[in-house]
């Protein structure tokens, strides 16, 4: 009984739709008229109303599937990071810390470099300049016995020179014109630098006599106390400041 049901009106609906065909194909034209073309059904007219005579278990699809996308494990990524910071205090990296401890040392002042007043029992008289480029040393000769000590940075070997000049010029932030023979040793080197924080001569400069030696300041503060220039004495910058406030042009240079 329920398959002849659920059959009935798919066979009615079949049967209408032949007939409807017929009665257009098989009436008489009118005097006058045409027979129009006979009417032909697609097979498809019948589809959606049999697909809903099937049963629904038929019509179900499968849901789709959902792909599971896996997600960055950030709080290990953080633990991970977090281990690793720790482990910078572990004795394991007591060997790096050591190294870069010692690379900063290297790069500051020596303390008994820094400018201090000592005393000094000389011939010379005030405002004269004694440089010792044994001990790294330059001295401004005060009237009271006294000196006022600054440490430097003197030639390195092959470029030691000593003797006594007058300071015949004074600049601030001096431009550099690199001699042409250490031009020839340093191909990399400028033939002309502008004065300027970057330059080699610092913030001030004290020429000495007609020689290309000078009194001067430099970028790299950490070569005071050592054999590293090419002959001219070098300087901190906050050193070769006071030094050039203290002294006048025509003063005298003992390098010895």
């Amino acid at each position: 009984m329920f398959s002849l049901s659920k059959s009935l009106p798919a066979a009615v609906i079949a049967a209408g739709l032949a007939f409807v065909a017929s009665g257009f194909a098989s009436g008489p034209a009118s005097a006058g008229q045409v027979s129009p073309p006979p009417l032909v059904l697609s097979p498809n007219l019948t589809e959606p109303w049999m697909l809903q005579l099937q049963p629904r278990v038929q019509r179900r699809t499968a849901a789709p599937t959902r792909r599971q996308v896996q997600q960055p494990r950030v709080q290990r990524q953080v633990q991970q990071h977090r281990v690793q910071r720790a482990n910078w205090w572990s004795p394991r990296q007591q060997p790096v810390r050591q190294q870069q401890q010692q690379r900063a040392q290297t790069r500051q002042v020596a303390p008994q470099f820094l400018p201090t007043i000592v005393s000094y029992d000389s011939k010379y008289k005030p405002g004269t300049i004694v440089i010792d480029t044994n001990a790294r040393y330059l001295y401004l000769i005060q009237n009271d016995g006294t000196a006022r000590r600054y440490g430097v940075g003197v030639g390195k070997p092959g470029f030691e020179w000593a003797g006594t000049h007058k300071v015949t010029r004074k600049a601030e932030w001096p431009d550099w014109r690199p001699p042409a023979a250490m031009r020839k040793r340093r191909p990399e080197l400028p033939v002309f630098m502008a004065g300027g924080p970057d330059n080699p001569l610092g913030a001030r400069a004290l020429y000495l006599g007609s020689t290309l030696y000078r009194i001067h300041g430099s970028n790299q503060p950490w070569t005071i106390g050592h054999a590293v220039s090419s002959g001219c004495i070098r300087m901190r910058n906050e050193d070769v400041i006071d030094l050039y406030e203290r002294v006048g042009v025509g003063a005298t240079v003992h390098v010895i």
